[in-house]
């Protein structure tokens, strides 16, 4: 471009009708998370996303719980893969299973995707994992922002982030206070990776191990890419089924920091969580990231899931009932362990004993 030629923000790198492209794609999809409350009010493509919060009457003295987070290195693997549907369910479940861990309902999300450029059919498809990943948490997804920044960003890089508005009766907000001595801690099963350790998973199989992604791996039936992919598991209404029918005390999302540090942010002061590994047996991923790049025990524990996803911590004569809950709903769920005094236990949550063979 000669220095008489006028600048313009498509010669800077920035395509607005692209953008407009793009929110026409996405708007069917978008339009699949509707709940009653947005119904009729604005749409896509205004400055704010609007909910009838009046319509909420069965609440006598309604919290509002928020959360914001994204989906970390991840990201990176669905651009290398061409893949971009299901990098929104991560969205989602980060955001939403946050929000249900003090026992609210998910009401609406917004989300931000970055981008190098646009392109409108690849930033559709991302809105479309994220509308479909409301749809399974039961919220509206109620507007967002895509911001193209060419030279910060790579023409095919991207980012997402989203948050997240719930709600709770005030009395039955759950939480440290509801725990007591005896509760069962009962486990829910994580659909694999999750959104979480990313980082170190890359390093690990890629930059030392110098595996590909297309490879086929027996344990897994699939290729590499295929299992670190894997959406993660949103538990919100299968989380909201167990309190309408379980006195649930709380929950715990276990994300980054694993599961011990996660459950010892629920437990109170003068208790401690101990959780058994011997419950249960880590999918073959999280044995191919250990052996592979000889990382410690205690290094994954505090980086990956390890298998479970969620916690719920129940009085222990409900945990069948719990159980049979989970079950109904296709949760893979069991009895992991127990709430006991603190004594001299100097942290919140610990792991006992071997994973199972």
């Amino acid at each position: 471009m000669s220095e008489t030629t006028g600048a313009s923000y498509a010669a800077a790198g920035v395509d607005i009708e692209a953008g407009d492209r793009a929110v026409e794609l996405m708007k069917e999809w978008v339009k699949k998370t509707q709940r009653a409350e947005v119904a009729g009010l604005g749409g896509l493509g205004g400055f704010a996303g609007l909910f009838d919060a009046s319509a909420l009457k069965r609440y006598e003295r309604p919290l509002l719980a928020s959360a914001t987070d994204g989906v970390g290195t991840k990201v990176d693997l669905a651009r290398r893969l061409g893949v971009y549907d299901t990098i929104g369910h991560d969205l989602v479940a980060m955001v939403m299973d946050d929000i249900v861990v003090c026992g609210a309902e998910p009401l609406f999300m917004t989300d931000y995707i970055c981008v190098g450029k646009v392109h409108p059919e690849r930033v559709a498809a991302i809105v479309k994992g994220i509308a479909e990943g409301c749809v399974l948490a039961g919220c509206a997804l109620v507007g967002g922002e895509t911001a193209e920044h060419p030279g910060l960003l790579g023409p095919d890089d991207f980012d997402v982030a989203g948050a997240g508005t719930g709600v709770v009766e005030a009395d039955r907000l759950l939480g440290a206070d509801r725990i007591r001595t005896g509760d069962a801690v009962i486990a829910m099963a994580s659909s694999g990776l999750h959104s979480n350790g990313y980082s170190l998973v890359r390093h690990v199989l890629f930059d030392r191990a110098g595996l590909k992604l297309d490879q086929h791996v027996a344990e897994f039936g699939r290729t590499l890419g295929e299992e670190l992919l894997e959406p993660t598991k949103i538990y919100s209404l299968d989380c909201l089924a167990l309190t309408r029918t379980t006195d649930v005390h709380a929950y715990s999302h276990i994300t980054g920091g694993g599961l011990a540090a996660n459950l010892a942010r629920v437990v109170p002061d003068h208790l401690h969580a101990t959780v058994d590994r011997a419950t249960w047996t880590p999918a073959p991923v999280f044995d191919l990231v250990g052996t592979t790049g000889r990382v410690e025990r205690l290094e994954l524990e505090k980086t990956l899931n390890m298998g479970v996803g969620m916690i719920a911590i129940v009085p222990a004569d409900s945990t069948d009932t719990a159980l049979a809950t989970l079950a109904d709903r296709g949760v893979e769920a069991w009895v992991a362990g127990e709430i006991t005094d603190r004594g001299t236990h100097g942290t919140g949550a610990t792991l006992t004993g071997d994973y199972a063979a």
